[in-house]
């Protein structure tokens, strides 16, 4: 079983700064991708970033954002310590909405997860 627990989240108002972390536990063979997603009340949950490990070892992460969040969030993550991390600058009451870290990779080289945490708020407002 893999754990992920979320935090950083808050009350900050128009333009303010945050940064969320996710950390991933438990008995992991491999994490392949790790993201951001978001559900304000009333709406679907949405994707914000996702990162994932690149298609080859050698390479790069690969990273995805919504178009919302282009240019004002940023996600990267810590490999050593199972841990994604999505800072958010110029945020927008918009932004305003519950954050769930997901985490997918395998538990071993036949079995595959797929994580949710349980979220954490972030509010912005004046």
């Amino acid at each position: 079983q893999v754990q992920v627990v979320e935090s950083g989240g808050g009350l900050v108002q128009p333009g303010g700064s945050l940064r969320l972390s996710c950390a991933a536990s438990g008995i992991i063979f491999r994490i392949n991708a790790m993201g951001w997603y978001r559900q304000a009340p009333g709406k679907q949950r949405e994707l914000v970033a996702t990162i994932t490990s690149g298609a080859r070892i050698t390479s790069g992460a690969i990273t995805n954002y919504a178009d919302s969040v282009k240019g004002r969030f940023t996600i990267a993550r810590d490999n050593a310590k199972n841990t994604v991390y999505l800072q958010m600058v110029n945020l927008k009451p918009e932004d305003t909405a519950v954050y769930y870290c997901n985490v997918g990779g395998r538990l071993t080289t036949l079995s595959a997860f797929d994580s949710w945490g349980q979220g954490t708020q972030v509010t912005v407002s004046a």
